[in-house]
């Protein structure tokens, strides 16, 4: 053969190689899984889990693990989907999914799966709470697991996200869920089984943009909510925002530059519009974009830290939170599966006197969803707090309250979870008995040997500071000199209440009022 001829014959033979390769591509791409579906990922024990993905319309896939095997046909859009009987806990596993290609998934434990979930509280990471350098240096957990949703704002329902389950190691760990971490390490630490942590928070959410929007639509209840959306919907124009804020922001260069040059301090930057019909208020937004993706992925249960930016609509959050939660469960087709959430914190100044309160509104209204839905449970932390920031740093102690309720409820470990509750009120005089639930070890006292944060009115719904004594157990004396007949109670009712009743293992008495008085928030849609 001559060097002239050995050159076509080369790129003939380079064209061939190159097609071979696509072609083997083009067979290995034609399985397709979700990103919650991968190596690594932790499979709930003690029932069977869902997996799915996405093929050639009208082909069989096979999955195989551990002696079982199931068989699919993908349907007319390529997605199918298998169910697995329950592994044993531990693993590791290897999946292997085929059809006309095969993929293997390596990795895989069987232990607890926890969605970690709400606003900023439980979007707040590891790397920002406290003692986050000996936090992180110490995470060398190879068999928790972790993987976070990226925040997508749609009313688009999502079929995939892009993210991937990863061990938890001090590099992954730093800028996961610090109430999920901490809440995750302490089931694992208590339970040793494998921990799967799906983190989906996103700062700032509204409740309504984790909901169906379908199922918001058909609920009598958010009809005002739902025709102020659509008005904006219809007229908001977002290129013409940005058009009037770069408009803004020139003038203020202007008047910088000329602040600079006389010496003076500049004028505040203005800050840049977000679009609402991407972001995290809008309706079904987080629902589609975010929560979609996962939903019927096997789980235990729910972590959730939400509320903030509910609170200026708190009675209306008393029937959107339980109406949230049963929708997830619905849709998850996996029963009243766990859901636990961590009332508000103290947060803004304190103030000397009785006030009204929004926050002290929405905690309420966490409180009452205990009673709506089963399966539910409340961690207080009203001691737990800072006046001037609204995420505190102490997320260790968060978790450690939302962890009591999982291993009290769902683990079987004797321990006391929830915080005293109050139950009712006998009037004798000018004195106010109330019983309380729940209070573990009995009523006790934190820094102050005398209970503080209880107001007290009458008929004429003034209330006034009161006095207050521990007088059994369960059971605390309130009064004023103010008050000849005490009609209603109120504990812990503030942004940011002072006061210091606790059960003997530590947890604070749930905030309360004894009355059903309209509140600020009562009009608010």
């Amino acid at each position: 053969m001559n060097c002239t001829s050995a050159k076509p014959l080369a790129a003939i033979l380079l064209m061939l190689v190159t097609l071979n390769s696509f072609n083997v591509n083009q067979a290995q791409a034609e399985i397709k899984l979700p990103a919650i579906i991968g190596d690594n990922m932790v499979l709930q024990q003690g029932q069977k889990n869902p997996l799915w993905g996405w093929a050639e319309p009208g082909e069989k896939i096979t999955v195989t693990v551990d002696g079982q095997s199931h068989t699919a046909t993908a349907d007319d859009k390529g997605k199918w989907k298998v169910s697995l009987n329950p592994l044993k806990v531990g693993g590791p596993y290897e999946i292997t999914i085929k059809g006309k290609d095969s993929v293997t998934l390596k990795n895989v434990l069987s232990g607890e799966v926890w969605i970690c979930s709400g606003q900023s509280n439980m979007a707040w990471t590891v790397r920002s709470s406290n003692d986050s350098d000996l936090e992180i240096m110490t995470a060398n957990y190879p068999k928790i697991r972790l993987i976070s949703v990226p925040q997508v704002g749609t009313q688009e329902p999502q079929d995939n996200f892009n993210g991937k389950w990863e061990p938890c190691t001090p590099e992954t760990v730093a800028n996961f869920s610090a109430v999920g971490y901490f809440f995750g390490r302490q089931l694992y630490q208590t339970l040793n089984v494998p921990i799967g942590l799906i983190d989906n928070a996103w700062g700032g959410s509204s409740a309504e943009a984790w909901v169906n929007r379908k199922r918001l639509e058909d609920e009598p209840a958010f009809k005002e909510m739902m025709q102020r959306w659509e008005q904006t919907e219809k007229t908001y124009d977002h290129e013409k925002t940005v058009a009037a804020y770069n408009k803004r922001l020139d003038q203020w260069k202007a008047a910088a530059k000329k602040a600079k040059t006389a010496g003076k301090p500049a004028p505040r930057r203005p800050r840049g519009p977000r679009n609402p019909l991407t972001g995290n208020h809008r309706p079904s937004n987080i629902y589609n974009g975010v929560l979609y993706p996962t939903i019927g992925y096997g789980i235990k249960g729910v972590i959730w830290y939400q509320g903030e930016s509910n609170a200026s609509r708190a009675y209306q959050y008393r029937k959107l939170f339980p109406f949230m939660i049963q929708n997830w469960r619905d849709e998850w087709n996996q029963g009243d599966f766990p859901f636990y959430w961590v009332q508000l914190a103290d947060f803004r100044s304190e103030k000397p006197v009785p006030a009204d309160s929004d926050w002290a509104e929405l905690r309420e209204a966490q409180t009452m969803t205990m009673d709506a839905l089963p399966n539910t449970g409340e961690a207080v932390i009203l001691n737990l707090g800072e006046a001037m920031d609204i995420h505190p740093k102490n997320k260790l102690d968060v978790a450690k309250r939302l962890a009591r309720w999982a291993l009290a409820k769902d683990y079987g470990v004797n321990i006391v979870h929830q915080s005293p509750r109050y139950k009712s009120m006998e009037v004798k005089g000018n004195k106010a008995i109330l019983t309380f639930d729940h209070v573990g070890g009995g009523l006790d006292l934190f820094d102050v040997n005398t209970p503080i944060g209880f107001t007290i009115a009458g008929e004429d719904k003034k209330f006034v500071n009161a006095s207050a004594k521990i007088i059994g157990a369960n059971k605390i004396e309130v009064w004023s000199d103010e008050v000849a007949k005490p009609a209603s109670v109120r504990y812990g009712w503030a942004d940011n209440p002072i006061c210091n009743v606790q059960n003997k293992e530590g947890l604070p008495l749930t905030p309360f009022r004894t009355d059903d008085w309209t509140g600020i928030t009562a009009n608010n849609h």
